[in-house]
């Protein structure tokens, strides 16, 4: 398979696990609001921030949205960047080509656009992540 389908194969496996997402979180919304750590007064910040993001190597496709998007803590191991998952505390490495560059977070925190881990989503999905200042 030459790469020219490979990346057009990616790209729509990744906007495809953005969208199989959305039924199971929907369903659990509760469990998902309640892990969301983005304090009452940032909400309206983080929505605006997070409906307008493009995933820094597709720029034409959405990061998700709120559902899928969260304030995180990361760590370094080997020089390789880190971020923690909200739904299982797991560290899942973040490719160089999902870091934003070319526009600042909302808040100054990390955060982190990636699906829950399923079978619908190949494991440990990044689809964008922004470096917080305060790191």
């Amino acid at each position: 398979m030459n790469f020219s389908r490979k990346l057009l194969l990616w790209i729509l496996w990744s906007g495809l696990g953005c969208l199989l997402a959305m039924p199971v979180q929907a369903q659990d919304a509760q469990g998902h609001a309640a892990l969301h750590q983005h304090p009452p007064q940032d909400q309206l910040l983080h929505e605006k921030f997070y409906s307008s993001w493009h995933m820094p190597d597709h720029p034409s496709l959405s990061c998700c949205n709120d559902a899928d998007c969260y304030p995180t803590e990361i760590e370094y191991v080997d020089g390789n960047l880190y971020a923690k998952r909200r739904e299982d505390g797991k560290y899942i490495p973040i490719p160089p080509e999902k870091v934003e560059r070319n526009r600042d977070n909302p808040d100054g925190r990390n955060h982190l656009c990636a699906p829950p881990p399923s079978a619908s989503s190949p494991s440990d999905t990044v689809f964008c992540f922004a470096l917080g200042g305060a790191t």
